[in-house]
């Protein structure tokens, strides 16, 4: 599972940078580190006056990584066919 927040509007998104872990390792209230980063946050303000193409790479730009994260977590291999029936 990979999340993706924008946030919109002029609120305080701290608890949503925290979230996604960017500065640091996340970790629960017990100390335990996060096994995968899944979270990314994007504020919209950023990119209002931007192309909408910014915008997207910026909220996808994690998700690459994420996804081959959980394939090695689980020692999976992408499948064969990228077009499967």
């Amino acid at each position: 599972m990979s999340i993706i927040i924008v946030g919109v509007g002029g609120a305080d998104f701290s608890a949503m940078e925290f979230l996604d872990g960017d500065d640091g390792c996340l970790r629960s209230p017990t100390g335990a580190p996060a096994v995968r980063d899944i979270v990314q946050f994007v504020p919209f303000r950023k990119f209002q006056n931007a192309p909408k193409e910014t915008l997207a790479q910026c909220v996808l730009a994690e998700l690459p990584q994420q996804v081959m994260s959980f394939f090695n977590s689980f020692k999976l291999k992408p499948p064969n066919d990228p077009y499967p029936q």
